[in-house]
């Protein structure tokens, strides 16, 4: 088969798969600029908003946390998958875990390449912004689509301890997982 039919044969496939009634994975997340100012009081916490935030995402898993200073602010995280990463199909050969506040996942076979579960997937330390956002994110389980907006942030407790946000999707191992003040919560 010539180039040009291959191409076109893959352009007609491609534009069948977006057309047809269903879910599509999700786009990446949407993060803005860096945000200029100062930042806000919760207990004995400092709160430094460093950029815009919203996310439509598969649920991976969920792990809830009553124990340690990190619990105070964000009693849940969860692993979340947008892209590849909130395919049926591609997840039926991935296994995912949490735990200490670190997402695993692990493949016999790799489904898609490495780098694509890497940047398509995350653990995001959720500090819900309101009671309102803490009674959903309760009731957020895994294998549900959610949408959320809020903020990345750096915390600074008044005895120095830090706790900061990763600013990039493709990033790995420790310090790459996403501290977000959640200003809005949707299960879909």
């Amino acid at each position: 088969m010539k180039r040009s039919n291959l191409f076109l044969l893959a352009c007609v496939l491609v534009s069948f798969w977006w057309l047809w009634p269903g879910e599509r994975p999700h786009a990446p997340p949407q993060q803005g600029s860096a945000l200029p100012g100062g930042g806000f009081r919760v207990e004995r916490y400092s709160i430094y908003p460093l950029a815009d935030f919203t996310l439509e995402a598969l649920v991976l898993g969920r792990e809830d946390y009553r124990l340690g200073r990190e619990a105070e602010l964000s009693p849940t995280d969860l692993a979340l998958g947008w892209g590849p990463m909130a395919d049926p199909n591609i997840l039926a050969g991935i296994r995912i875990t949490q735990g200490n506040r670190w997402y695993h996942w692990h493949a016999d076979t790799m489904p898609i390449p490495r780098r694509d579960i890497e940047t398509h997937s995350a653990n995001m330390h959720m500090i819900p912004a309101n009671d309102s956002v803490a009674r959903t994110l309760a009731q957020v389980d895994k294998g549900e689509r959610i949408r959320l907006s809020g903020k990345l942030v750096r915390v600074e407790a008044d005895d120095g301890w830090r706790w900061v946000s990763s600013l990039t999707r493709e990033d790995t191992g420790a310090g790459a997982c996403e501290l977000v003040w959640v200003e809005s919560l949707e299960r879909l």
